[in-house]
């Protein structure tokens, strides 16, 4: 889709395979360019990269000017007095919904191309290994696009309302096409007008971008410290990850990742809640379930708001944990949600629960 919209603007989409830094330095040589445009990012590997790729373009004196793209607002522009980052999302939401935004460019209708060699598209096959989930969402910026004139159309009204419904599938969808590049955060944001409840969501996003930005260990260490050690899952990891745990809603949540590469994020909750809470796993295994099959997932927000449910993140409440049962009762209580991804439910087939939900410990909230 990049391709061919690159195409009829007079330009080219060039594959290159290899190593990042070296593969765009030759480019660039190739295209005789002055200099390298990008986004910024926030990773760990993304910031090394950023300084590599700089230190190899300064080399063969070419310029490199990151952009902000990634995000609403940029990380280091919003941070707490004596401080360089938020640690708690209210006063990040409060500070960042009073930010003035930078201005919305249209984009280029003419593009002239270099004389370089534009390489073949791989396959699907080509970039991922083993299999990929079956009703994956399409592609590309053109879906995206008309991804998001649909919502703003027809779902965005009534999101506030209907953003837990789990049956009634009434969020955006829009996260894979911002992870993967396919639409602006910033446009996103300004397209949805006055709609809070919508636009705290994309700064949710923005909140965990800044504090990746500041702590690129986040990825793999607590922010907190935890009490105790986390059980290595055995058992209990596969059949989490099977969904067949005996708990319908976890169950239909982890089937529905396998199935279409997403899951709704009360499902999320629920299933991370119930693997780090209930049966005592690490985060970071679920993290890298996570990774593996999410076509939305990226570092930032994927690792993020593993740790807020853990209550190792950014939780104020760390021992806040979520019964899925009751997270059953709240937002799926005519089971449409879970018999859709668990039709076996009420047969022999299905498997009883793998643990009982015990009581809840002084302080936490079974929700």
């Amino acid at each position: 889709d990049l391709r061919e919209t690159l195409a009829r603007l007079g330009a080219g989409l060039a594959i290159r395979r290899g190593d990042a830094v070296a593969e765009t330095v030759r480019l660039a040589l190739a295209a005789r360019a002055e200099a390298v445009f990008t986004s910024e990012d926030v990773s760990a590997y993304a910031q090394a990269r950023e300084r590599r790729l700089e230190r190899a373009l300064g080399g063969a004196r070419i310029g490199l000017e990151t952009f902000p793209g990634v995000t609403v607002v940029s990380p280091g522009d919003v941070a707490p007095a004596g401080g360089d980052h938020f640690k708690v999302f209210s006063p990040y939401w409060r500070r960042w919904r009073m930010e003035a935004r930078r201005p919305l460019l249209a984009a280029p209708g003419q593009l002239r191309a270099p004389d370089v060699e534009w390489g073949a598209l791989p396959e699907l096959r080509d970039l991922v290994a083993g299999g990929t989930a079956p009703e994956l969402p399409r592609g590309g910026e053109t879906a995206g696009r008309e991804r998001l004139d649909a919502w703003l159309r027809d779902g965005l009204a009534g999101y506030a309302e209907g953003r837990d419904d789990l049956a009634g599938d009434r969020t955006s969808r829009l996260s894979p096409y911002l992870h993967l590049g396919c639409v602006s955060p910033l446009e996103v944001a300004e397209r949805s007008g006055e709609s809070e409840e919508f636009v705290r969501q994309l700064c949710w996003r923005d909140f965990h971008h800044q504090l990746l930005a500041a702590r690129p260990e986040l990825a793999w260490e607590d922010m907190r410290p935890r009490e105790g050690n986390w059980s290595d899952g055995g058992e209990s990891l596969v059949a989490w990850k099977q969904g067949r745990t005996g708990y319908p809603l976890v169950d239909a949540g982890m089937r529905q990742l396998l199935r279409e590469g997403w899951m709704h994020n009360r499902a999320r909750l629920t299933a991370g809640s119930f693997l780090t809470k209930h049966l005592g796993i690490d985060w970071r295994a679920g993290a890298a379930h996570f990774f593996e099959h999410l076509v939305d997932g990226d570092v930032a927000s994927n690792t993020g708001n593993w740790q807020w449910v853990a209550g190792t993140g950014a939780d104020t409440r760390p021992y806040r944990r979520l019964s899925p049962l009751r997270q059953a009762e709240r937002f799926d209580p005519d089971e449409r949600y879970v018999r859709r991804y668990v039709p076996e439910l009420g047969t022999p087939e299905y498997p009883e629960p793998i643990v009982p939900l015990d009581r809840p410990r002084p302080g936490q909230l079974p929700l």
